[in-house]
């Protein structure tokens, strides 16, 4: 489809919105009006007025708006996507559940009304005004909001979170788009890995005494971390805890990850270094979706590795799951749900399915778009309060299957601060390993992002050129004034 955008520069906010409409379409864009054969949505945008048009399935619609004349860039976005939004809703059908809004943080739009002074029934009146979210996604939003608030209230300026990559998973399921790398393919660069993020943690331990920071929550993720072996987790974790205060942290998440790799003697290792939080993520219980998007374990052996953690002392466990994959129907999505429940993890994540670009599911994504999601997530977002999980984290991806929604739904007491943290954008992050990106959240507000390389061999090869950078961490973080 041919996409023209005439007399502005809002391609990001105005393609975001056609994506809600068509999120697998693939789009030539123009900035010279022509004449144009096919399907076509032209966007025209002048002093006094926005213009509209359309030409699907060969019905040709036209929509014009007058501008308002202050000249205000944003408000005139605004009106653009607005009205884009409203010619493609009559001309599709489609009413997007989570209305105009595009970006990945829905809740925190909520508490940061709220902390500046707003009460949440009247923040959540301006989104529902201003972005046409339903009923439904907006309850969503504020039960999460009044959830997260309390937990974010009286953050120390110097409190840090660590997330630690570990980019490795045993096979490559067919809807990731993560920087990770099967064992087949890349099992001959671990040792190496290992060893460079072991240098890097002592780096940012060193880093944290210097800058007299305090570490709050630490998340080590990936891929799959209990991909790599017993020994290899257990320099990391050593490595961490002697190169850092652990005594304080409020949360220590090691994402177990995959059945096929979780067995008691890693299990052991993340219990003797102190993580008291795991993820075990089937993401379905249905041992044919599970062959359909590559999983290499079978629906049981996911519920004997959840078993086995419990039977350790394992008493935070979180289990993922993901609504809209390939083969699955909302009675199995019903199935996998009602079972994770029966097992009592303290926690479950249920995602909707993405399609990512650098997913192998991203080339049948017109196939995909037929998976009926939106039925999973509504039982889900049911059933789970009935049961005592309430929803604490929230967020949003392009490429969504019905454009929905990521939700971690915990019982009381056992919500993931770094969850909720990373999501919120209110404390320093610091990423280590591969693919992971250190978010630097100034007292001022401002964000930087510093990011490591992308691939493992890119990682071992430059790590010396890559460390250069913590001195820009250090630099940044020096200059700020966190009150310490």
């Amino acid at each position: 489809m041919t996409f023209f955008l005439i007399g502005h520069d809002f391609k990001y906010e105005t393609e975001a919105t056609v994506k809600l409409f068509f999120p697998a379409m693939r789009f030539a864009f123009c900035t010279e009006d022509a004449p144009c054969a096919g399907d076509f949505i032209r966007t025209v945008f002048t002093e006094d007025r926005i213009l509209v048009e359309t030409s699907l399935s060969g019905v040709f619609r036209r929509q014009e708006v007058p501008l308002s004349p202050d000249g205000d860039k944003h408000a005139a976005e605004h009106a653009l996507c607005r009205t884009l939004y409203a010619h493609l809703m009559e001309a599709t059908g489609v009413t997007p559940p989570w209305g105009m809004l595009t970006g990945i943080r829905p809740v925190r739009m909520l508490t940061a009304a709220v902390e500046q002074g707003s009460t949440l029934e009247q923040a959540a009146a301006h989104m529902q005004q201003t972005y046409l979210v339903s009923e439904k996604k907006l309850a969503l939003a504020k039960a999460t909001a009044r959830v997260q608030l309390p937990l974010l209230q009286g953050l120390a300026p110097d409190a840090i979170s660590l997330y630690i990559s570990i980019p490795f998973c045993p096979s490559r399921c067919s809807y990731c788009s993560f920087v990770s790398h099967s064992i087949a393919e890349a099992g001959e660069l671990i040792p190496a890995y290992v060893d460079c993020l072991c240098r890097e943690i002592r780096i940012y331990g060193d880093l944290i005494r210097t800058l007299h920071l305090k570490l709050d929550t630490v998340y080590i993720g990936g891929g799959t971390p209990t991909a790599i072996s017993a020994q290899q987790l257990a320099q990391i974790m050593d490595t961490l805890q002697s190169s850092m205060h652990l005594d304080g942290i409020r949360e220590y998440t090691v994402e177990a990850g995959r059945a096929d790799t979780i067995t008691r003697e890693k299990l052991e290792v993340i219990r003797r270094y102190g993580a008291d939080r795991i993820s075990i993520n089937p993401q379905t219980l249905n041992d044919a979706v599970l062959r359909a998007i590559g999983r290499k374990h079978t629906a049981q052996q996911a519920v004997d590795a959840f078993l086995l953690a419990r039977s350790m002392g394992f008493d935070n466990i979180n289990m993922d799951l993901i609504a809209g994959l390939p083969q699955d129907t909302p009675d199995s999505f019903r199935n996998t749900l009602d079972r994770v429940i029966a097992l009592e993890p303290e926690s479950v994540t249920v995602h909707t399915l993405t399609l990512k670009r650098a997913a192998d599911l991203y080339a049948q994504g017109e196939r995909q778009i037929a998976n009926p999601a939106a039925a999973m997530v509504d039982y889900s977002s049911s059933r789970l309060p009935v049961q005592g999980y309430q929803p604490y984290y929230l967020y949003r991806q392009k490429n969504t299957l019905e454009n929905l929604e990521n939700v971690g739904y915990a019982k009381p007491g056992y919500e993931s601060l770094y969850n909720i943290l990373i999501m919120d954008e209110t404390q320093t992050i610091f990423g280590a390993g591969c693919g992971a990106s250190t978010k630097l959240v100034c007292p001022e507000g401002k964000i930087t992002r510093i990011r490591n390389y992308k691939f493992p061999y890119e990682y071992i090869g430059q790590f010396d050129a890559l460390m250069e950078k913590k001195e820009q961490i250090r630099r940044i973080m020096e200059g700020a004034d966190y009150g310490v």
